[in-house]
């Protein structure tokens, strides 16, 4: 592969890696459970520095005991605190759940808003959680640039950088709007299931024709 790969090469290769993922993947889609925008906005909040599994398993408890913006300000800090502690970081992430519900509640009537200025407006709340909330629950085209998609793209040489909203202003050119959602759950269900931090399992990958850096040193 030439080392000064064009942007339309990059857009051909990067098609290509999405339809093989789509194959290899049929059943990929968002990690985290919920049934509402709200349950998703405070799941995603919860998933920082933690596995979409620990989530899935503290929220269903959770969501029994929360659910409107409300409940979670009718009870003390310290009690939603203890409900999500084995989350990790589980003050700063109640101090930020407690403040997304205080400000949907003062500014938009209690419901989880649909644009990306909006839900950035919200304490605690960047791209990446406002990407997760309009793609996977409003159907809204958005990249959201976790740690598999940061790695997983550099790997594959489709950037060459680390900054989180870099990579996705520059993953958003590569492909059209409508690829973006499939993308980011291929992408991220690849990252967990055969490119694996640190043990990427080459011989079980379904693109290392596409991959620049397959079989590289370390890589199996």
């Amino acid at each position: 592969m030439a080392k000064r790969e064009s942007r339309a090469a990059r857009r051909t290769r990067l098609a290509s890696i999405i339809n093989i993922l789509g194959k290899t993947y049929p059943d990929a889609k968002a990690g985290l459970d919920f049934t509402n925008a709200l349950e998703l906005l405070v799941a995603t909040i919860m998933s920082a520095q933690c596995t979409d599994e620990r989530v899935n398993i503290v929220t269903k408890s959770l969501f029994k005991k929360y659910r409107t913006p409300e409940d979670y300000l009718l009870v003390p800090a310290e009690e939603l605190e203890e409900d999500i502690r084995s989350t990790g970081f589980y003050k700063n992430k109640a101090k930020n759940i407690r403040g997304c519900c205080a400000k949907l509640i003062d500014d938009f009537d209690g419901e989880v808003p649909a644009t990306l200025e909006e839900l950035v407006s919200l304490p605690g709340v960047g791209r990446k959680t406002a990407n997760c909330v309009l793609s996977n629950y409003y159907g809204i085209p958005g990249i959201t640039v976790d740690t598999h998609v940061i790695r997983i793209s550099n790997l594959l040489k489709l950037v060459d950088d680390t900054d989180p909203v870099r990579i996705e202003f520059t993953l958003m050119d590569l492909m059209e709007p409508e690829l973006w959602n499939s993308f980011n759950h291929r992408i991220i269900t690849h990252g967990r299931r055969t490119c694996i931090a640190r043990r990427p399992r080459c011989s079980e990958c379904t693109i290392t024709a596409l991959c620049p850096s397959a079989f590289m040193p370390g890589h199996k």
